[in-house]
């Protein structure tokens, strides 16, 4: 009897441990929508995360945590030569520098051209104009709590700007080339100077303090729009920062406002 006792214990024993012993599969994780495929020609694919935008001055507060969902974006600036291609086969007016002889150079970014012509340029291409928060994201390269897009190093030599000994001390007195200064962590160049680029958003000082986490995409209304990044004719290098804000009404043109374009996989 005892014997029968002790030997239906210690099945009972390696059946516990059989069953509950095991390492239970992990959870299957479910995948939300399609998979994202490669970035079209030209173009640089951003991966959604969060990141934190703004910083602790003027209109650029409260510092403020944003999810962006992952989209594409230019590589770089709109060129001279892009933007003729549209033109021509639009009929859309031309910039007013597009004859200029150093502005005007076909792989020099676009410059003179208003929100709404960039508007018109990013429709034609099957593009839109990045949000700022999108621009912001981007710009960071994915370095967290740095000022530019390279890090928290002096400009100098690392994008096209207004240096200590005037307009051409970095190699160039207008407009450069696109690329020619070294791409940001995400592969995308002239985040910093250049052309200050148009965004999709209407301009607030106090829409931080209330913009949603995911995918801000600005003020519903407004009359002015924002521009990000900085021109070849910026001296204060706080404007090459990659939380710099730039207010600008929509119809100006000048020889400092360009775009690049972003679009949704």
């Amino acid at each position: 009897m005892k014997l029968k006792i002790l030997f239906t214990i210690a099945l009972l024993s390696v059946l516990f441990l059989t069953v509950c012993g095991k390492p239970r599969p992990e959870p299957k994780i479910p995948t939300a929508g399609k998979e994202i495929g490669p970035a079209p020609e030209g173009m640089i694919m951003i991966p959604g995360g969060f990141f934190t935008m703004g910083s602790d001055s003027s209109d650029e507060r409260p510092k403020h945590k944003v999810w962006v969902d992952t989209f594409y974006l230019d590589k770089h600036e709109v060129t001279n030569r892009e933007y003729r291609i549209f033109t021509k086969e639009t009929g859309h007016p031309q910039s007013p520098f597009y004859r200029d002889s150093i502005l005007g150079l076909p792989e020099h970014p676009v410059v003179g051209v208003s929100y709404d012509d960039a508007q018109a340029y990013v429709h034609w291409a099957g593009k839109r104009l990045p949000t700022e928060a999108e621009w912001e994201y981007a710009a960071r390269g994915g370095l967290t709590g740095k000022d530019f897009p390279w890090g928290n190093e002096t400009p100098s030599g690392k994008c096209n700007f207004v240096p200590h000994g005037g307009k051409d001390a970095d190699g160039y007195a207008f407009t450069s080339p696109v690329g020619r200064f070294a791409a940001n962590g995400y592969g995308l160049y002239d985040m910093a100077g250049n052309a200050w680029e148009w965004c999709a958003d209407f301009f607030d000082t106090l829409y931080y303090r209330n913009s949603p986490e995911r995918n801000p995409a600005g003020p519903d209304s407004g009359y002015t729009r924002v521009l990000r990044g900085g021109s070849w004719l910026s001296i204060n290098p706080k404007h090459l920062k990659c939380s710099s804000r730039l207010e600008l009404k929509p119809f100006i043109k000048d020889r400092y406002y360009g775009f690049r374009g972003a679009k949704t996989p």
